[in-house]
């Protein structure tokens, strides 16, 4: 030990010895002021005089035994008080922490230590509760009600009519099947075996047995979501020889959010392969590569082009753009593959993709006709991996802006033009995939000629597959307006597909109304100023 600590250690023996000696006064002179009071020639009790004997000393003694036994047990009590409270303020301060990180992560999925039963119970009612089932919500216009879908055992009937453009779906779609019998199985179980507080008496049959009712008794239900809390289903049963229907109300309420993973995703080195077969339609390449201009080159800078053209006519043009560009921009990261035969887009993509020859690479198969933003190409980025997951975004079909911006002189920007088309569901050329998944699942089928049939067999390859195929609309991929021909030695089949895609693609319902109309507005206006003029000449 150190000569300070020493010094240290003999001070602090030396006061814990002078606070002993003190206390030891206190005692005495308290005992002191405690003792009786005699006269002044008296003598201290026990010591001389024989007034405080034996007997006096052990019920004092006992006394301070008892009270001190009493603070102890009083001490005790308090300390033991102190600690239910003190963990009761630590079970709060853990809620409160615990909903502080919900309310700063924006979601409430649990940890890893399994939530009670009763909480999580309590939850789900919690969700009946907040959902517009019992009583209705004020909502700011019709456009914040969210309405029914209805249903029967055989077919169900469908606003959003998706790609059947029906508005009874057909086929009805696995899940929701599974899901609606599931629920009709529910409600059965509700009316033939009622609890207590199910308002419904048991009804007897013609002999006197218990009434079962049946999948066959089911008339019809409703249904929808509210997102955030749950779906609801009204359902409707009745008997044929009885005049009564039978309600049941259930609710499947959304558990609260749980974390699947969180990772960080690097997309700074991700090169894109963008392939556009091609054949003539020179004037559309120019406008395809300003846009490629623009995006590829001065904005992401990790693109390369591969262009598969078809046919001799209109090649030298292609080269000729492309050199303007590598003149213009510094830029070299392309490839042109000629192909001398007739066009055919699923063979372009096939050669386009084998050209590479660098290793594994993010693809873009993309058309001539498309116009798409620096956000979309992180986008194709963000929801590709390659061996997991595919991407089939849902392209944004622009009008015929001769039609819709007649009145214009100038249409706006393509990305502002997204109240001037529709979302082009039903097509599926546009994707990006890895060029691994797409040499493992076979490519295109070559045996498919002509428009559009061999993007869905593609498509479908990968439905049949084990990787997940994310399709979804995004705002920043574009398909503008052409004049399209369908030509006569197509199937009848592609041929109406053809046909459907070429109708839509001209403008909205109302814009084709108003041509159709066009000679009974023209008439309407006529006789609108001929009665004015009539009026002011009166």
């Amino acid at each position: 030990m150190s000569r300070r600590g020493l010094i240290l250690h003999t001070r602090t023996h030396w006061l814990l010895l002078g606070l002993a000696l003190l206390c030891s006064l206190v005692l005495f002179m308290y005992l002191l002021e405690c003792a009786p009071q005699t006269d002044g020639n008296a003598s201290l009790p026990g010591v001389v005089g024989e007034n405080y004997g034996k007997e006096y000393y052990q019920a004092l003694l006992q006394e301070q035994e008892e009270h001190y036994q009493t603070r102890a047990t009083s001490l005790k009590r308090q300390i033991a008080q102190l600690k239910q409270e003190l963990q009761e303020m630590s079970e709060k301060m853990r809620s409160l922490q615990e909903r502080k990180n919900v309310g700063a992560n924006g979601i409430g999925y649990q940890s890893n230590k399994e939530q009670a039963p009763s909480d999580l119970l309590e939850f789900l009612h919690s969700q009946i509760d907040k959902a517009e089932v019992s009583i209705g919500a004020k909502l700011p216009s019709e456009y914040g009600v969210i309405p029914f879908e209805s249903f029967t055992l055989m077919k169900v009937f469908q606003l959003e009519m998706g790609l059947t453009r029906h508005p009874e779906e057909k086929p009805v779609r696995k899940d929701k099947r599974d899901e609606l019998v599931e629920v009709i199985e529910a409600g059965l179980e509700v009316i033939n075996n009622p609890d207590e507080d199910d308002e419904q008496d048991d009804e007897e049959g013609p002999l006197g047995e218990k009434l079962i009712f049946n999948e066959n008794d089911f008339v019809e239900g409703y249904y929808r979501t509210e997102r955030d809390k749950g779906t609801q289903y009204e359902l409707f049963f009745k008997k044929a020889d009885l005049m009564e229907y039978r309600h049941v109300t259930l609710f499947r309420p959304f558990g609260p959010l749980m974390k699947v993973k969180s990772e960080m995703i690097d997309i700074t080195r991700s090169v894109i392969n963008i392939i556009v077969p091609l054949a003539e339609r020179t004037e559309a390449f120019v406008q395809f590569m300003q846009n490629f201009r623009d995006v590829c080159i001065h904005q992401d800078k990790k693109i390369h082009l591969t262009v598969v053209y078809f046919g001799k006519e209109g090649l030298s043009k292609v080269k000729s753009i492309l050199e303007s560009v590598t003149s213009e921009s510094n830029f070299h990261n392309y490839t042109l593959v000629s192909l001398n035969e007739e066009f055919n887009r699923g063979r372009g993509l096939n050669v386009g993709a084998r050209a590479w020859d660098k290793g594994e690479v993010l693809m873009f198969f993309c058309d001539v006709d498309i116009y798409f933003s620096a956000e979309f190409l992180n986008s194709c980025r963000l929801n590709a991996e390659p061996g997991k997951k595919v991407f089939y975004p849902v392209v944004f079909s622009l009008y015929n802006p001769a039609i819709v911006y007649a009145n214009q002189e100038v249409p706006p920007p393509v990305e502002q033009q997204l109240d001037s088309g529709f979302w082009r569901d039903f097509g599926f050329g546009m994707t990006c995939q890895y060029r691994s998944d797409f040499l493992t699942i076979g490519g295109f089928d070559m045996e498919v000629k002509g428009w559009g049939g061999e993007d869905v067999h593609l498509y479908r390859k990968y439905l049949h597959g084990d990787l997940i195929v994310i399709r979804t609309p995004v705002p920043g991929l574009f398909h503008l307006w052409h004049e399209k021909r369908c030509a006569d030695e197509l199937p009848p089949e592609q041929y109406r597909m053809c046909i459907q895609s070429k109708a839509m693609n001209e403008a909205s319902h109302s814009h084709l109304g108003m041509l159709v109309f066009r000679e009974e507005i023209e008439t309407h206006l006529h006789k609108q100023a001929y009665r004015t003029n009539s009026e002011a000449v009166g």
